[in-house]
C-alpha cells in the first residue's frame, strides 16, 4: 500500500469567507496550494425561520492540499480562521491523497 504523502482539506463555507482565509494561509502559513469554487447549497433550518426545500444559498468551497505531516495543524488553523465553530459556520473535512503535484507561484510585488 502506498504511503499517504498529502491530505486534501475541504471547507464548505458561507459565500465570501474563503478569499480572506486563502490570504491568511499565504501570509501566515506560506501555503499557496488552495482553490476556491462556488456552489449552491440548501439547508432546512436557519436560526429563526424554516426555509423549506428548494431555497438555495451560495457557498464557497475551499480546497487545500497539504503534506500529511502538517495536515492536523492546518486543519485546526482553517477551522479557526474560517470561524466554522458556530451554527451555520460551515463544514470542514479531510481526506487522503496518495499523489499530488506541487506548484509554486512566482514572486510578485506586494499589492497596495
Amino acid at each position: 500500500m502506498a504511503t499517504q504523502a498529502h491530505k486534501l482539506i475541504t471547507c464548505i463555507l458561507p459565500k465570501g469567507i474563503a478569499a480572506e482565509v486563502v490570504k491568511q494561509l499565504k501570509t501566515e502559513k506560506n501555503i499557496v496550494t488552495a482553490n476556491i469554487n462556488s456552489a449552491r447549497g440548501m439547508g432546512k433550518l436557519t436560526p429563526d425561520v424554516y426555509r423549506g426545500v428548494g431555497e438555495q444559498t451560495e457557498k464557497d468551497i475551499l480546497s487545500v492540499v497539504v503534506e500529511a505531516g502538517e495536515a492536523e495543524d492546518i486543519f485546526s488553523y482553517l477551522f479557526e480562521a474560517a470561524d466554522i465553530d458556530h451554527p451555520h459556520g460551515g463544514i470542514i473535512y479531510m481526506t487522503n491523497l496518495y499523489l499530488a503535484s506541487r506548484y509554486l507561484l512566482p514572486e510578485l510585488p506586494d499589492e497596495d
